[in-house]
């Protein structure tokens, strides 16, 4: 049995290989299902079965894309009630391929319907050698039971028992791979390792010491980070089958004349996924914002509308491809076309566009003590707690979309996150909703604590 990782950045997400000598199954997999083919045909393997954990809700899966290419069968969870083609899969049943038997237990908490499988390489003998946990065991963490309005509870009860008197019942020298590492929303407290033991977990990860249920659930229901809205539409779409990759239309160069009136239009949204400082000095009137080097997926799926076209400011043809991957990536099919030329050729067309300056500490810090300036933090809730500027309002740049009404538009406003990519975000959709007067504290809280001006 040979198990090769593939991991995702910014998705945080983990998917695998199991090799047998002649055939080889796919777990958790990407919606890029080419990488996996590839890697089959490179190493001698036809790809036999896809194995699924849970309705992902941070992705969509490339099952069906792969079975698809390979006529592989999928297995996934019984209770997931899956519409597509596959063989459903409940506590004790077994998949064999070749000699590796894959063991199924049902670990409802982190979704409804999650199931783990357990491996075993029967030529070796006996002992179980690794668990494919999804999202029910994570390197230093569980999964998350929150994401079920009403049912955190009620989930939570179901992970402490399935961890108790499944998970942590294997062998202590039983491998651990998980479907998610650190960077990942499904979890809290993820750490950076993407692989472990059960018995390196049993010692170490905080969640499988908590003794008591009461404590356990409290544990896991208080204080979680804030989901993305993608979340809830991610399982839905792998539950009925995402669309085929191979069926999705390519973005295609698009002349800036022929699309400036789709901005009144509204029908479409125009998405610049430049770096910030490029969309600082120039982008298209009512265009969102997000950095293709930041976390772009995730962030995508959080704030964009689901059901419009989006058009892509790009800095060439490879960058939007790129783009079109990672928003397909969390369900977003209709990526039609990039602007030809980007916006040097938008600009000597004469077609408007907007700035966002970029300030430094220092005069952000001068703007603020003259109240001439407001400062909005837009991190996360547990990075304002961890410290945050004197006198600064937090709204976290996600829900600017909503809370902007609590703004005054004609105040004059600085955006500040920990680097520059989220404030970004943030000041697109302020300068979306009629804000004037936006500035980018460059550098964001990093800078301003090492100028000093943090109080």
């Amino acid at each position: 049995m040979i198990i090769h990782q593939y991991f995702i950045p910014g998705l945080a997400h983990s998917s695998y290989i199991v090799a047998g000598n002649r055939t080889c199954a796919v777990i958790d997999p990407e919606r890029d299902a080419g990488r996996y083919i590839a890697a089959a045909r490179e190493m001698g393997l036809r790809i036999t079965h896809v194995l699924e954990t849970h309705l992902h809700a941070d992705f969509i899966s490339g099952h069906l894309d792969l079975a698809d290419a390979t006529g592989a069968e999928i297995y996934a969870s019984r209770s997931a009630d899956c519409t597509f083609p596959h063989t459903p899969l409940a506590e004790g049943d077994m998949v064999q391929l070749e000699a590796i038997r894959f063991s199924v237990i049902e670990t409802a908490g982190h979704t409804p319907e999650h199931i783990c499988f357990i491996a075993t390489d029967t030529t070796r003998g006996e002992t179980p050698g690794a668990l494919f946990s999804g999202d029910t065991l994570f390197v230093g963490d569980v999964g998350r039971p929150d994401l079920f309005p009403g049912r955190a509870e009620e989930l939570a009860s179901s992970l402490f028992d399935n961890l108790q008197s499944k998970i942590m019942t294997l062998p202590d020298e039983c491998e651990v791979y998980p479907a998610h590492g650190m960077g990942s929303l499904c979890g809290r407290a993820m750490a950076a390792k993407r692989t472990s033991t059960i018995g390196y977990e049993k010692k170490y990860n905080y969640a499988l010491r908590i003794r008591s249920r009461e404590e356990f659930i409290r544990a896991l229901t208080s204080d979680m980070p804030a989901a993305p809205d993608h979340f809830t539409r991610c399982s839905a779409i792998n539950r009925a089958g995402p669309a085929l990759m191979r069926d999705l239309i390519r973005p295609v160069p698009i002349e800036p004349r022929s699309v400036a009136g789709r901005i009144r239009a509204d029908d479409a949204i125009f998405l610049d996924v430049r770096s910030y400082p490029a969309f600082s000095g120039m982008h298209i009137p009512g265009s969102w914002h997000i950095d293709l080097g930041g976390n772009f997926a995730t962030q995508a799926g959080w704030i964009l509308p689901p059901d419009k076209d989006i058009l892509l400011v790009v800095e060439g043809r490879q960058q939007s491809e790129e783009a079109a991957l990672q928003l397909h990536r969390v369900g977003f099919d209709r990526v039609t076309g990039y602007i030809e030329g980007g916006m040097l050729v938008w600009g000597t067309a004469a077609l408007p566009f907007g700035r966002v300056p970029v300030i430094s500490p220092e005069e952000a810090h001068a703007l603020i003590r003259s109240n001439e300036a407001i400062l909005i933090d837009v991190r996360s809730q547990e990075e304002w707690q961890d410290g945050h500027v004197g006198g600064s309002i937090h709204i976290p740049w996600h829900d600017l979309r909503t809370r902007h009404t609590e703004l005054d538009p004609a105040q004059r406003y600085i955006v500040m996150c920990r680097g520059g990519q989220r404030a970004s975000i943030a000041a697109s959709i302020l300068k979306r909703h009629g804000f004037g007067r936006v500035c980018n504290l460059g550098g964001g809280y990093t800078a301003y604590q090492r100028a000093g001006s943090v109080s």
